[in-house]
């Protein structure tokens, strides 16, 4: 059953969004060579708490962190370890936080130092799919418009379109109906009301969409051993269009990246 939010409960989900999107600037202003995922984990946990939040995924279904931190080849779900980050690795991170009781949740893919111009466009075009998705996110469409958009857009340029992980509603719980696939056919699959929110994350391989899950319970790769990358915004819609929760702006200060790609629906108070 979808759960419809009134304005005061997405004014609380935003600041529950942007918890996480202030958690991941930290993180992005923290990840080069030599620093471990670990050390990124406990940073992140220690950040949320101080700023009056709960870590959201930590004990959900009995993940042991606050981020899932997925290098490379891993698609999502990567347990923060005691390893170093290298010169040339991709970083999916993904966090959650819990406000008043309401979640935020959604990640962002980071490039340490000089990677593969396939790998940065994997990353360039796997985030503007996020877009291609948001945009579809109406009232009047359906769940099947917003897969359709992904997965004709990523599949144009061969890349695999993962099948068995999806976005999901967002509320009260870390998972709502309805589940948003990154594939679809047009006009199918429930239609978007007024007061949804979601989180939808395109979850692209530079190969084959296929993966294997390995013995952690949690740790999910490329079957092929490619790189995956892995963006996820957090959506309301409000007056029949998609407003962002979430943002990559603080990211992009630290960065030092300008970009216009959220002006058309960032949140309008």
């Amino acid at each position: 059953m979808i759960v419809t939010k009134t304005r005061e409960e997405l004014e609380i989900m935003r600041r529950a969004a942007l918890m996480v999107s202030k958690t991941l600037a930290m993180v992005a202003a923290e990840i080069k060579p030599g620093v471990t995922t670990l050390k990124l984990d406990s940073m992140a946990e220690e950040f949320i708490r101080d700023h009056g939040a709960i870590p959201g995924f930590k004990g959900l279904y009995d993940c042991p962190s606050t981020l899932l931190i997925s290098p490379n080849e891993e698609v999502v779900h990567g347990i923060p370890k005691d390893v170093e980050i290298k010169d040339g690795d991709v970083l999916s991170v993904d966090c959650g936080a819990i406000v008043d009781g309401f979640y935020g949740d959604h990640a962002y893919t980071f490039a340490v130092g000089e990677i593969p111009q396939e790998t940065q466009d994997l990353l360039d075009r796997t985030k503007n799919s996020l877009y291609l998705g948001i945009e579809q996110f109406r009232v009047g469409n359906r769940v099947g418009d917003v897969g359709y958009a992904i997965q004709n857009y990523c599949e144009g340029f061969g890349y695999g379109v993962v099948r068995e992980l999806v976005g999901h509603g967002l509320g009260r719980t870390m998972h709502e109906d309805p589940q948003m696939p990154n594939y679809g056919k047009r006009g199918r699959g429930k239609k978007f009301v007024e007061g949804m929110t979601v989180a939808i994350e395109p979850m692209i391989n530079l190969g084959t969409k296929d993966i294997k899950h390995y013995p952690d319970g949690w740790t999910i790769k490329t079957r092929d051993m490619k790189p995956s990358a892995h963006f996820e915004h957090d959506i309301a819609i409000v007056d029949g269009e998609p407003r962002l929760l979430s943002t990559f702006d603080y990211i992009y200060e630290v960065l030092g990246i300008t970009s216009n790609e959220e002006d058309p629906y960032r949140w309008k108070d």
